[in-house]
């Protein structure tokens, strides 16, 4: 019987061999090669530049585990299956098998590996919508597995269709499987391009992408409610209990309340062990958000100083990943943003006892507790608390018409930095993308070969490329740097891919993050001329052949990021 998180990524894995996949690597967080995201929220963003028609070194069956953050559904955690921070089981077919095998497969380990009576499944398929038909070929293929008609529903796009991740691209419908009404499989079918005039053609690679929670899978096979009730966050929950006095269970908006702790500083351990650090922008920005929640629900249930003794437990559940190994950067970074948020917070309150005098009506406005809520970090709950105990109300749908308008001012200024790795993988990023190895190649030569990547996000207007070192760019340095940037460029040097072991790809010298795991074979891009090599590097792509296509390389700007890291930004001209 499969019980525990490890029993089930093995049997996973090992049912998908034999079934001829590969195992590709669970890989980091961060996305190395994805400017359009900034985390790893599902397992196929290793693999857009295949999806996409790029041959993969392992073949065109592959599976693995993928540890992804996800912070689309914030607001839904604290119910009984949504989560930050999860694992995601995944398997593909990069232009192989079809619609037939991806459900065989989903139902065999379901019904024989796993046990669950396939009664008590529940299917969804895509209804059809415009020129686009109704998927009757995937609902044959559950009925001729033994599927009763009445547990398979049409659902439109809203919730049996993938994509396409931007305006345009790869995109098809999904079939999606409940066990006692959780989702618990998605077997995405990427059979059509949507074109710019938005109409949609059949493609000529069509990839299967299927994803199974690991947590929501391991509560019911527990026969457990919720996934806060399973091992993965039992100690969590156990901990958060004997420091607040209060009882798991007991009292629906404290359980909530729990839950969201536990998911959250879960959440924050695996941020900060790819050394993140709390701040207000990008990763740094969702992951203070994440510690700050957490805090705030903490205070809801009478918690003080309690983030690091949370950590502990995190970091113990999973022995695998390299959490035990950074232990000290998380424990530190976690009580400093702890102590400067409890400060924040004492601000807030004495702010809401400033204001209690001027309330007119006995009632506080949206923008009044909005304001506590942003600036103070205050909940709605938190607010209303208060509220309470100076006889005070809040006006809830005055507070919801503030948030709304803030929302949407801030989902327009970061549109597309949470979507799938497909969203942008133009003309112009694939160049400005062959134009950070040049970069790399430049300050290396310019500042000695100690220098080493340390993060790029690339858009179709600019290059970002971050790297290690101490001191600013002299202008004599930009200069030079420039200067041999655009003299490869004008050499109209090869853009040659290989595909080698990663044993191989260290001996050819190629540069890469040799700490994080690869598969069994890589991409190993060499930008070069008949008598040297310019850069040589292990990379996922994409990549223009020749360098003569990119332009006039040009530095705009570079400022510091931290300790021992700059930041140049630049465009082509």
């Amino acid at each position: 019987m499969i019980k525990t998180r490890e029993q089930l990524i093995k049997a996973y894995i090992d049912f998908f061999k034999k079934k001829m996949h590969r195992e590709i690597p669970n890989v980091s967080l961060i996305p190395r090669e994805d400017p359009t995201v900034l985390f790893t929220t599902a397992g196929m963003h290793p693999l857009v530049p295949y999806i996409l028609g790029q041959k993969h070194p392992l073949g065109k069956r592959l599976v693995n585990v993928q540890k992804c953050i996800r912070t689309t559904d914030i607001d839904e955690v604290g119910d009984d299956f949504h989560l930050t921070f999860f694992e995601m089981l995944g398997n593909w077919s990069i232009g192989d098998y079809w619609k037939k095998e991806a459900i065989q497969f989903s139902f065999e380990f379901l019904t024989k590996i796993l046990k669950l009576p396939k009664e008590k499944l529940q299917i969804t398929c895509f209804k059809g919508e415009g020129k686009i038909p109704k998927d009757t070929e995937s609902e044959k293929i559950w009925r001729d597995l033994g599927v009763n008609k009445s547990q398979i529903k049409f659902l439109g796009k809203e919730d049996n269709w993938w994509g396409p991740a931007g305006n345009t691209g790869p995109c098809g419908p999904d079939t999606e499987i409940f066990f006692n009404n959780a989702e618990i499989w998605n077997d995405v079918f990427m059979q059509y391009n949507k074109t710019k005039e938005g109409n949609y053609t059949e493609l000529k690679q069509k990839n299967v992408d299927t994803g199974m929670g690991v947590e929501r899978t391991l509560a019911i096979l527990q026969n457990k409610k919720s996934v806060y009730e399973t091992p993965l966050f039992l100690p969590l929950i156990k901990k958060i209990e004997n420091l607040s006095k209060k009882k798991y269970g007991k009292d629906g908006g404290e359980t909530r309340s729990m839950r969201i702790i536990a998911d959250h500083i879960k959440a924050s351990c695996f941020i900060l062990a790819e050394n993140i650090s709390p701040s207000n922008i990008e990763h740094g920005y969702v992951l203070r958000r994440l510690i700050r929640r957490a805090i705030r629900y903490g205070k809801l249930i009478g918690m003080n100083n309690f983030t690091k003794i949370l950590a502990e437990e995190a970091i113990k559940i999973y022995p695998d990943y390299p959490l035990k190994k950074n232990k000290e950067f998380i424990l530190n970074e976690l009580e400093k943003e702890e102590k400067k948020f409890t400060m924040q917070l004492e601000q807030g309150i004495r702010y809401f006892n400033k204001i209690n005098n001027k309330i007119k009506g006995k009632i506080i406005d949206g923008k009044t507790s909005f304001l506590l809520y942003q600036s103070y970090g205050f909940p709605i709950e938190m607010t209303q608390e208060l509220a309470r105990e100076q006889d005070l109300e809040v006006d809830i749908l005055d507070y919801e018409k503030a948030q709304s308008e803030h929302k949407k001012l801030s989902q327009t200024a970061t549109k597309g930095r949470f979507k799938s790795g497909l969203a942008d993988k133009s003309e112009e990023t694939t160049k400005l993308h062959t134009a950070a190895h040049l970069l790399l190649a430049a300050l290396r030569q310019v500042l000695g070969s100690i220098i080493e990547q340390r993060g790029s996000n690339i858009t179709a207007e600019r290059l970002r490329f971050d790297f290690s070192y101490d001191e600013k760019l002299t202008d004599k340095q930009v200069r030079e740097v420039e200067e041999i940037v655009n003299k490869n460029i004008k050499a109209e040097l090869e853009v040659k891919r290989e595909e080698m072991t990663l044993e191989q790809a260290k001996k050819s010298g190629a540069s890469g993050i040799f700490d994080e795991k690869y598969g069994e074979k890589v991409s190993v891009y060499t930008i070069c001329n008949p008598k040297e090599i310019v850069s040589r590097e292990i990379c996922a792509g994409p990549h223009v052949t020749n360098t003569s296509s990119l332009g006039k390389f040009k530095i705009t700007k570079q400022e510091s990021v931290g300790k021992g890291m700059r930041r140049v930004k630049a465009v082509l001209e």
